[in-house]
């Protein structure tokens, strides 16, 4: 019989040990896989070395016709593999049998990104309170340096170095990076810190503090932000993650050093960051439609008839 509950165990300890995987990354594969784990108990299957192919497509399908969509199907199969992986390392199983596996192919969303325009109309908003300070600050780092949420809002004092204008983030699977701060996210920053003392609590080494004092939370972060771009008279939901993709893209519409992009978004894979090419490319296409002689469609001019 599959001791379930240890293995899973002790796949998470290789996920946080020896993987560095963060903690909402564990929670997510170890959902994943009590899925599975409930279909093997299911199909009474009593050893690892009994689940093949066809059990892990017949896993598959059982999911999608309960609604699960391409993309989760996608990450559920990539849990199951890993974990396969893993106990094949173990010596528990000795082939993958989710490897020739394929989920339902789902078009490739564009993220939403803000245009330059958009960005500076967000950036721009009055209020000199210390909240506005603050939000001010953490907007233009965003935006300065295309960190995620969470990246932005574990930083500590000790990881800000504006005399050199870097900062230093830890990303997906812990790994650091030293990113360049630009000039306005550097003097918002420095209005920021000449403020942050009259927040601080209990000698926190937080960067950017709650009313209370307190580590701001991520939560409370995408509130603020919505809420500036709001005050901005900005359409639609504006979250920190669109400061992100904006900033990527409006980098590689300058540059088109797609391997720069990559190294600065901390992304493993390049063809992650090159989805930002298909954003570069859209917006060529609508200037094109717009202003190009035999894009554009003539109005008021009857055709020609032979």
């Amino acid at each position: 019989m599959i001791a379930y509950r240890a293995w899973l165990d002790r796949y998470r300890d290789y996920l946080q040990v020896e993987k560095r995987y963060s903690s909402h990354t564990c929670l997510a594969y170890m959902r994943d896989l009590r899925k599975l784990v409930d279909y093997c108990r299911d199909a009474g299957i009593e050893e690892w070395t009994a689940l093949d192919h066809s059990h892990i497509r017949n896993f598959v399908a059982a999911h999608h016709r309960k609604g699960l969509g391409s993309a989760s199907l996608q990450r559920l199969l990539s849990s199951v593999r890993g974990f396969c992986a893993f106990l094949i390392r173990e010596g528990a199983m000795k082939h993958n049998p989710a490897v020739d596996t394929q989920a339902p192919r789902t078009a490739r969303r564009l993220p939403d990104v803000l245009d330059v325009d958009q960005t500076s109309q967000l950036l721009a908003f009055s209020g000199g309170g210390i909240l506005d300070i603050r939000d001010r600050a953490i907007m233009e780092l965003f935006y300065s340096s295309g960190l995620r949420l969470g990246e932005l809002a574990a930083l500590d004092l000790r990881h800000l170095d504006l005399a050199n204008a870097t900062v230093e983030v830890t990303g997906k699977g812990r790994k650091t990076r030293i990113l360049p701060v630009g000039g306005h996210a550097r003097r918002a920053l420095e209005a920021w810190l000449a403020q942050r003392a009259g927040l601080a609590r209990d000698d926190t080494q937080a960067l950017f503090l709650s009313r209370r004092g307190k580590r701001l939370t991520p939560r409370a972060i995408q509130q603020r932000i919505q809420r500036q771009a709001h005050r901005q008279l900005l359409p639609g939901r504006v979250h920190p993650h669109m400061l992100r993709h904006s900033f990527a893209s409006h980098l590689l519409e300058s540059s088109a050093d797609l391997r720069a992009v990559q190294e600065l978004l901390g992304h493993e894979d390049i063809s992650t960051t090159q989805i930002y090419t298909h954003l570069d490319f859209q917006h060529l296409a609508r200037v094109y439609d717009k202003a190009h002689p035999r894009a554009r469609k003539k109005r008021g001019k009857m055709d020609l008839k032979d």
